[in-house]
């Protein structure tokens, strides 16, 4: 008698109803499963009540914890119908597979991973006729007719006599890897044999089946099997989604439709008709119209498809077809979201508290559970107001988890708001980051106090002023006072060693940043003040002179936007140091009126003066008219308008609401001879043309009514365009006061209020 050998695919739900149909009409002593022997321990928590697949088995280097491997099982795997068929049943259930203390060893060791082998499906389907592996294989296996009385084992037959005779025309298929996996199998089953007897089962790969029956010496299988190399691994379940589901995993078996294949296994009557009746409940809450009648119809033309390829059933092409057709108009943007939200999904699998975790997983699940902070697979936007103290504990959670590298949530724009006290993430737990907060570990066995120590040894290691400011940044928004000590003085060193003036302005803008912070954070951030002064103070004795005219366009570039970096910092600092203002004005006084400085920065540093009120309108004339020149070249002559009203400073919406400004470069623009005006086009072009389409409407439109005027210029009628009036109306922005309180928070006016 031999054993009972189930050849399987893995993650498919036919395969695992015939698992379980075999395995109950066989009874073995025992089953053996693919899977790293190291996860034996760990099979009874398959039985807890706190267990949900999808999980995974993840194994890892106890040094390293980043090398690292993952066996997932869903609940339509035959795996893990076979371990669950075998704790109901009360007899012992092994892994069987290659240890993963050798696998990930062999990983060190410079060897590459598997990689596919000729797909076993496509060569079957393609012999049958079929040019869909993933059609064939519902044809043949999950639409069998369950109702027939037929042999549970007769499919294993069958599917065993195919993968033999691919075996013998692929050999191992290049993946020298599978042979000395096979041989530790049959050392396993030898073992099993002497425990059980040969009645035992084994639930493996189809594609292993022939080399497990193979006749073979333990003298061979054990050659095979010495020397390997081997390391000190920890294993542990983790939390899986039907997403990862989609990919190559552990088994290197990814699905393409993990969500069907959960409603195969999950719904044995009438599938099609249960599975179409979700696809009209998801398309109703996007508020799409979608009857009873839509989802008869959708049966209707699957079935007729399916009859007229000579299907058993329709298959989950049939069914989108159909799906589109009937309920989406023909449209593929609903069925994308149909085949994202049902055909994948984002099922998210729990483990049981009693898994064994490192202590910084037994923290943030603690903490994630204080905050009301569940991890999900599907992407969510979560708003946090910082005045409140239960957002602004998510917060700090959020952030000292990215800077241990564990980027749960990703800071995006909040929406309506802009002020420090408001945050938007982006949630998605991702399975991959359980091996993250297991490479955190080494930090710390709490959150705060692994987060505290990488911030410090993070310090301690940077090359550049930039990535200390920015590492200081991160820890005030972490709320990580402790670590501040250690970056202040990594901050300082370098400051105090770094000459160059862009890592300078660089730094400068994420200093005055960090400085606000303590009015919503309640953190000290006092320490970086003197920092960042002295950091500003030596930015306006070195900028005038590495903006030299020798810089490329690239360079110039570069550098206007730190001139637009240290400008908005030192708006920040000024409030504690006004002469620093003062100061930082005499710098972009230098830049706009020194000849040797590129156009790009001229203009900008004219425009950053006319912003703040240090310009009068007479001397940007001027030094406009100066730049445009005759005698200036064209192209810095379009890089100075560029700087002044570049499209990406919103140059066009300030030209709309300051007629000062459209005049001048009106002005400018009419008196450009004609030769000199087709040189200077394409430059102006790549300036304006940046302006989005109703900023351009509105300025030939503003422009239009000044046609009759001198020269074409816009003409002014006192200190206003034409068709404006000259001075505010009162009775019309009077009518709009009690609007404005309203939308500000405060108490409208009754005429308001009633309307």
């Amino acid at each position: 008698m031999s054993p009972l050998l189930l050849g399987v695919r893995h993650h498919g739900p036919g395969s695992a109803r015939a698992v379980r149909a075999a395995l109950d009409a066989a009874r073995p002593p025992a089953v053996l499963i693919e899977g790293p022997p190291e996860g034996d321990a760990l099979l009874g928590l398959a039985a807890d009540p706190g267990m949900r697949p999808p999980v995974a088995l993840l194994a890892h280097a106890a040094d390293d914890p980043g090398r690292a491997a993952f066996w997932p099982l869903a609940e339509f795997s035959p795996e893990w119908v076979a371990i669950r068929w075998a704790q109901e049943a009360g007899v012992p259930v092994r892994f069987m597979d290659l240890p993963a203390a050798h696998s990930l060893a062999a990983r060190e060791e410079g060897e590459e991973p598997d990689t596919a082998r000729p797909d076993p499906l496509a060569v079957l389907a393609g012999t049958a006729g079929y040019d869909d592996p993933e059609r064939w294989w519902e044809d043949v296996v999950e639409h069998r007719d369950s109702g027939a009385v037929r042999d549970p084992l007769a499919a294993f037959e069958a599917l065993g006599e195919a993968m033999g005779a691919l075996r013998e025309a692929y050999g191992d298929g290049g993946h020298g890897r599978d042979l000395v996996r096979e041989a530790y199998m049959r050392q396993r089953m030898r073992a099993a044999r002497r425990e059980f007897g040969d009645a035992y089962a084994v639930v493996c790969g189809a594609w292993h089946v022939p080399a497990l029956r193979a006749k073979t010496t333990a003298a061979a299988d054990k050659a095979l099997l010495t020397g390997l190399p081997k390391v000190k691994v920890e294993t542990t379940w983790v939390p899986w989604t039907h997403r990862r589901l989609a990919r190559a995993g552990g088994y290197g078996a990814g699905i393409a439709s993990p969500g069907w294949y959960a409603h195969l296994f999950a719904v044995r009557d009438r599938p099609v008709e249960r599975w179409l009746t979700k696809v009209a409940g998801l398309l109703r809450e996007e508020d799409r119209q979608v009857s009873s009648a839509h989802v008869i119809e959708a049966v209707r033309l699957a079935q007729t498809l399916a009859a007229m390829r000579g299907r058993p059933l329709p298959g989950l092409t049939e069914t989108l077809e159909a799906v589109r057709a009937v309920m989406c108009d023909g449209s593929d943007i609903p069925l994308a979201l149909i085949e994202d939200r049902l055909v994948v999904g984002d099922v998210l699998g729990e483990v049981p508290d009693t898994a064994p975790v490192v202590p910084l997983q037994r923290d943030l699940t603690r903490r994630q559970r204080s905050l009301r902070l569940k991890p999900e697979a599907q992407d969510r936007e979560l708003e946090l107001d910082l005045r409140k103290d239960t957002d602004a504990a998510k917060s700090l959670l959020l952030h000292r988890l990215r800077l241990l590298g564990i980027d749960w949530g990703i800071p995006t724009a909040s929406r309506g708001a802009t002020g420090t006290f408001r945050e938007t993430w982006r949630l998605c737990w991702e399975p991959e980051l359980s091996v993250r907060v297991a490479e955190a570990g080494i930090w710390g066995t709490t959150v705060p106090a692994a987060a505290t120590a990488k911030a410090e040894a993070d310090a301690a290691a940077a090359e550049e002023l930039g990535e200390v400011t920015a590492l200081a940044e991160r820890c005030l928004l972490a709320g990580l006072s402790e670590a501040l000590p250690a970056v202040l003085r990594a901050l300082a060193d370098r400051a105090a060693l770094d000459t160059d003036v862009a890592r300078l302005a660089k730094a400068l803008p994420a200093l005055a940043r960090s400085l606000r912070y303590g009015d919503v954070r309640d953190t000290d951030a006092a320490a970086l003040g003197t920092v960042a002064a002295g950091l500003a103070e030596r930015i306006c004795v070195a900028l005038p002179p590495a903006c030299t005219a020798g810089l490329d366009a690239d360079a110039a570039a570069e550098l206007r936007g730190h001139v637009d970096g240290v400008h908005g910092a030192v708006g920040l600092l000024a409030d504690a140091d006004e002469g620093l203002r003062d100061r930082w004005s005499a710098v972009l006084r230098t830049l706009a009126g020194r000849e040797s400085v590129q156009g790009l920065i001229r203009g900008r540093a004219a425009r950053l003066l006319l912003d703040d009120g240090r310009l009068p309108a007479g001397e940007t004339a001027r030094l406009m008219g100066l730049a445009l020149s005759p005698a200036a070249s064209p192209a810095d002559a379009a890089g100075w308008i560029e700087g002044f009203a570049g499209g990406s400073s919103g140059g066009g919406t300030l030209l709309v609401h300051d007629d000062q400004l459209l005049g001048l470069i009106d002005a400018w623009l009419t008196g450009v001879p004609e030769r000199a005006f087709t040189d200077v086009l394409p430059l102006l072009r790549r300036t304006f043309g940046a302006y989005e389409p109703g900023v351009k409407r509105t300025l030939g439109e503003l422009v239009r009514r000044g046609a009759g005027g001198a020269g074409g210029a816009v003409v002014m009628v006192g200190s206003a365009p034409a068709g404006f009036g000259p001075d505010l109306d009162p009775v019309r922005a009077d009518a709009v006061v009690d609007l404005v309180r309203m939308l500000l928070g405060g108490a409208p006016a009754d005429g308001v209020a009633a309307a």
